[in-house]
């Protein structure tokens, strides 16, 4: 019992899992005076016994593995109980691991009433163990085998703790990046940190949804990159996206259900964990992580792995979403140049059609007459038709630009400042500029075309960051009054702390678009705001100083009954 409380204040003096083997091992080898002695583990993945710590052994004896049932150490492994043999000589089931050994007493460790492994000593005298030995090992067993339960344990929590900081940190870091293929790559370069693998793969389903195609890895191969796709029916990865489930596979190299065994073996990539990606309940791809030896997943690093796929598929999603608000950001900026043409089409048209109708008018006052045989007849009849020519092109320019006349439907202005405020946050960002919204709640209705003062809007946003060379703050505030003989209006201001305009530039800023004097820039945007406002009866003006920024403030007419 003295020796027993000794031995059990020595190995519990520590939660470092080696170290608590190593005692173990000090301790029983000192205790039952020994010459030698060894602590084996069954290796869940493998099932062969593996020294993980010994005292006197050489270190090709500590390499040793045995199958559990083999040796003598094995025998006890595989029965539970305990076996003394006083000449290892005349012992069938003894393999030798130290030349000098003549005795040698094994007893099973038992966690929680599993065998997990086996306190082994060994003498260089013959039948050196007692009976009392035998079950003074084996009470120590029983100590040992709690110190291991508690190592271990705290060794999960330990790993658990230290992942979820490491999925903290990785999180902060696919969700960095705006940009689709930077979030691949930092996905499976942070899951192979994270799970100290040997390689890790992403694979997203293509728009049939029957192929999976990798599109990010992290230390694989050219081999590996260039494999072909696979199809999500016949595939291993693909019963991970079919079922949404993770899927364990101990060995790819030996296992028939993998695709590519050959080039898992010249790649050596031997464990497999592989998780689905799922966003809003549906399968986008999976997520692989291979070992570089044997290795049995457990539920906290699947745990781990799954958690970090679905922040992946977030990221993924969010990165494919912006590419799309991009696109939508590229294509309302053609359509303004589109609409700027337009008005500039109607406007040369404008200004051709009255010199040209002075013309005709001249022309025919004129009333040439020629001979029909006077070559001067034919020019005359050709002047009069290319005169009437160009009349009926100025006609189809004008009939054309009334067609963007504005389809009137009830707007909600705050609704079309905040779609506005996503469209250009990352230009806005790119800029250093910051967007303030001062938005009245429940503001009343506008009647208005939507596209057309999104339009407007944009063009004033977009002005105001290029007035702000070196960023600031733009502040969009809207709100309503009631004047004096009970109509209302819609106040809509977007305020910079730009280079701000001269006096000139305000009063040439909604002028023609002809007449315009800016150096840089089509010139268009101002004047299709006031265009766009004047035909919503509505009032634009602007207060600007130099080097004190612009406010423009637009003013629109309540919907009648709002």
């Amino acid at each position: 019992m003295s020796l027993l409380y000794q031995v059990s204040n020595v190995i519990h003096s520590t939660l470092d899992s080696q170290e608590a083997l190593q005692l173990i091992v000090s301790e029983a080898v000192r205790v039952m005076r020994a010459s030698s002695g060894s602590l084996v583990l069954i290796n869940p993945t493998t099932n062969f016994l593996e020294i993980h710590a010994a005292q006197n052994l050489s270190s090709a004896a500590r390499k040793l593995k045995l199958r559990v049932g083999e040796g003598i150490t094995g025998w006890v492994a595989r029965h539970g109980k305990p076996a003394r043999v006083g000449d290892v000589t005349q012992d069938k089931r003894y393999v030798s691991v130290r030349r000098d050994v003549c005795s040698e007493l094994a007893v099973p460790l038992e966690v929680k009433g599993e065998v997990r492994g086996v306190i082994n000593v060994d003498s260089d005298r013959a039948n050196a163990f007692s009976a009392d030995d035998q079950e003074l090992l084996q009470e120590l067993a029983i100590q040992a085998a709690k110190v291991i339960h508690n190592t271990w344990l705290y060794e999960q929590l330990r790993l658990k703790v230290m992942l979820f900081e490491s999925l903290a940190s990785v999180s902060r870091t696919i969700n960095s990046t705006l940009n689709l293929d930077e979030a691949l790559r930092a996905i499976t370069r942070e899951a192979c940190e994270l799970m100290r693998a040997r390689m890790c793969s992403l694979m997203l389903l293509d728009e049939t949804r029957d192929w999976l195609d990798l599109r990010a890895s992290y230390g694989a191969g050219d081999a590996y990159i260039k494999k072909p796709r696979l199809g999500v029916e016949e595939s291993l990865i693909g019963v991970v996206v079919r079922r949404k489930k993770a899927l364990q596979v101990a060995n790819v190299q030996s296992d028939t259900r993998y695709q590519n065994v050959e080039l898992a073996r010249r790649e050596n990539l031997v464990s497999l964990l592989s998780v689905p990606l799922v966003f809003s309940g549906q399968t986008i791809g999976a997520l692989n992580v291979y070992t570089a030896r044997l290795y049995n997943f457990s539920n906290e690093e699947i745990k781990i792995l799954s958690a970090l796929a679905e922040l992946s598929a977030i990221a993924i999603e969010k990165a494919r979403l912006y590419e799309r608000l991009v696109d939508v950001e590229e294509q309302l900026r053609q359509n303004e140049k589109l609409s700027a043409l337009g008005l500039l089409a109607a406007e040369v048209a404008h200004e051709i059609r009255n010199p040209l109708t002075v013309m005709k008018l001249l022309y025919h006052s004129l009333d040439l007459k020629f001979e029909p045989n006077d070559p001067r007849a034919k020019d005359t009849k050709i002047i009069e038709s290319k005169i009437e020519h160009l009349n009926k092109i100025v006609e189809q320019i004008l009939d054309f630009a009334r067609t963007t006349e504005p389809k009137f439907d009830p707007v909600n202005i705050n609704d079309l400042v905040d779609e506005l405020g996503l469209l250009v946050r990352h230009k806005l960002a790119n800029q250093n500029v910051r967007l303030l919204r001062d938005l009245q709640p429940n503001l009343p209705l506008v009647l208005g075309d939507a596209p057309q003062l999104e339009q407007a809007f944009l063009n004033l946003i977009l002005n105001a960051t290029e007035a702000m060379v070196d960023g600031g703050s733009l502040t969009v505030k809207s709100r309503s009054i009631q004047n004096s003989d009970n109509s209302a209006q819609v106040i809509l201001e977007f305020k910079d702390t730009g280079n701000g305009m001269s006096e000139e530039q305000q009063k040439r800023a909604f002028k023609a678009v002809l007449a315009t004097t800016k150096t840089k820039g089509s010139g268009l945007g101002l004047a299709i705001v006031g265009r766009i406002i004047e035909t919503h009866q509505g009032q634009i003006r602007i207060q600007s100083r130099v080097g004190r920024g612009t406010t423009i403030r637009i003013t629109l007419p309540v919907m009648p009954g709002k």
